[in-house]
């Protein structure tokens, strides 16, 4: 190697080094709400590093046509980013990160098709990427247009198992072949083996219901990350590596945290078929007993202590500017007011958590499970707004429900717990919510954020 050529790669490897190093730093930040907005910045600075030193990689070609990628890329990027609702993040990340996934595996078969010989060990680990990335990349998509509506019903039918162990292992031989080849399959057999792996994704998610979406989410970023460090190691490129291993750990860190949190094992979420279904449980007893906002506003009011659980439907209502706003009145009489997150509320990890912080609740305002579960009995009202699977205490006491030993938020120790609903009807489990019918619940029912509205009015009307 010549003394430019050398100089040139050690610029482009210490400026890959510095990009993961950013990429580690930005992770890092993002670990807490005040420094997630930095971690993005820190992280995305890598990423520019990363992309422009490339330009330098020896025998480069097609320059305009990566110059031209990163354009529309970075535009659509942008542009979705300022459109998109919260209510639509979940959805957004399902894409993006399945974008990831797909971009591995089309690193994955162009150096498959390319016809030049391998070592065998970077074609084995094409190889794991390209099935790994493909899988991500068309599950994330079924995810995504499971939570867009798009996709209304699971998939389901007899030996379904069956046929997914089937096509896994068609991938698996195919995959098997491409690599006893070592880059020379024929294009037909590489084309039918990302044909399968794709298929494979979609067969996975398809039966999973909307209720095990977030870990699914989470699952499959995790793959994403994998992919990309195998496809690092096979183009010699630290930054991939790095930065690819780092999201594989924190995605199978956070699945698992997610799966514990529902008291699930990830087998049970990818093959129970749990979540969408009409699902049985223990009959439930009582009565639901609806309450006005003027009377709710005196509950809240006039509580030494509330404690406030957002869902989903907060923020299918974009209420939390409403929410704060009451709570910040609530606050000036002298109550204490808390905000609990359990680890699955709304469609993805974080999702409440942005939604506070995007209204201005402060941090040390907002605590997770283990933190607060003990200070609902100390509680004077419990306002759940719009949760609904992670406060039902059926998880605690009945046996027969298929959420029974999911930890949940004990809202209703609370000694009163008042329900901000749209409606009657169950939560996206499918499940009766124990809750609603306990004698000191009361049902306040409407859009959150008009509930919201109604309430401030009726606490002012208190002064």
């Amino acid at each position: 190697m010549s003394a430019p050529a050398s100089f040139t790669h050690e610029v482009i490897q210490a400026a890959y080094f510095i990009a993961a190093l950013l990429f580690i730093i930005g992770l890092k930040r993002m670990s807490s709400p005040k420094g997630a907005r930095g971690g993005i910045v820190w992280a995305g600075v890598g990423m520019l590093i990363a992309g422009l030193i490339t330009f330098l990689w020896p025998g480069m070609r097609n320059d305009i046509l990566i110059l031209v990628a990163i354009f529309l890329g970075g535009v659509a990027a942008w542009w979705s980013g300022k459109r998109v609702p919260m209510t639509a993040m979940p959805q957004m990340v399902a894409l993006y990160n399945g974008m990831g996934g797909g971009a591995a595996a089309a690193i994955a078969c162009q150096e498959l098709v390319r016809g030049r010989p391998f070592a065998p060990a970077p074609v084995v680990l094409a190889a794991a990427g390209a099935i790994i990335g493909a899988v991500s990349f068309s599950g994330s998509l079924i995810a995504f247009a499971k939570l867009q509506g798009l996709i209304s019903k699971s998939l389901r039918y007899r030996a379904q198992q069956a046929v997914n162990s089937l096509v896994l292992l068609a991938t698996l031989f195919l995959g098997g072949w491409v690599v006893v080849l070592h880059g020379a399959a024929p294009l037909p057999v590489v084309a039918a083996f990302f044909a399968l792996a794709l298929l494979e994704g979609m067969l996975i998610t398809l039966p999973i219901g909307g209720a095990d979406m977030p870990v699914v989410i989470s699952l499959y970023n995790a793959c994403t990350g994998l992919a990309v460090a195998f496809e690092g190691f096979v183009l010699g490129n630290a930054a991939m590596i790095i930065a690819g291993m780092v999201v594989g750990a924190a995605g199978t860190l956070l699945t698992q945290l997610m799966a514990k949190a529902m008291n699930r094992s990830l087998a049970n979420v990818l093959f129970s078929n749990f979540g969408e279904t009409a699902a049985e449980g223990g009959e439930v007893t009582g009565s639901l007993k609806p309450i006005e906002a003027p009377d709710a506003a005196v509950m809240l009011a006039y509580a030494s202590k509330v404690i406030v659980v957002p869902g989903y439907g907060m923020a299918v209502a974009q209420a939390q500017h409403k929410i704060w706003e009451l709570c910040q009145l609530l606050m000036d009489r002298g109550v204490t007011v808390r905000f609990a997150i359990h680890p699955v509320a709304g469609r993805m990890p974080g999702h409440m958590n942005v939604l506070l912080a995007e209204a201005g609740v402060p941090y040390d305002l907002i605590s997770d499970l283990d933190e607060i579960n003990a200070e609902f009995e100390t509680a004077d009202v419990a306002l759940i707004i719009g949760a609904n699977d992670v406060v039902n205490p059926a998880a605690r006491a009945d046996k027969s429900s298929p959420i029974y030993g999911m930890p949940i938020l004990n809202a209703d120790k609370a000694k009163n717990v008042i329900v901000i609903k749209r409606g009657k009807g169950a939560g996206f489990s499918g499940i009766e919510n124990a809750l609603f019918y306990l004698d000191n619940t009361r049902m306040l029912y409407g859009d959150a954020q008009k509930a919201g509205a109604e309430l401030i009015q009726a606490v002012k009307a208190l002064e």
